[in-house]
């Protein structure tokens, strides 16, 4: 792949730079435990096919505001994700894509990283 085809690939998966790197910013300012929540769910939704830049930029900014939402009012991570994480992000991802295959491996990093973030706070 040319840098010029991976700059494109790149930026359909992210969005806009500009766009990546404000939110990236956003979730670094997030209490250890939802910043570890949040990676996660990027990690697991890096799967799913975008249908174009603006809206999967849009998914990560929506699921920064969550996050940030979440941490300022106390509420817990598994009140956030539910009892089945993956539920949880295919859902949120659905309202932003068409989704693509995500491995079963991917699927079991997912619930065992908000495990892992869940367990921080306690």
């Amino acid at each position: 792949m040319s840098d010029a085809e991976n700059s494109g690939f790149i930026s359909k998966v992210i969005g806009p730079k500009k766009r990546w790197r404000a939110y990236r910013a956003r979730v670094k300012e997030l209490p250890e435990s939802y910043r570890t929540a949040v990676g996660s769910i990027e990690r697991y939704l890096m799967h799913f096919v975008p249908t174009d830049a603006d809206s999967n930029a849009a998914m990560f900014e929506d699921l920064a505001d969550l996050f940030e939402q979440a941490a300022a009012s106390g509420t817990p991570i598994r009140e956030i994700v539910g009892e089945d994480p993956v539920e949880f992000v295919d859902a949120f991802a659905q309202n932003y894509s068409e989704g693509g295959y995500v491995p079963a491996r991917a699927r079991k990093q997912l619930a065992d990283d908000l495990t892992h973030a869940e367990d921080e706070v306690a």
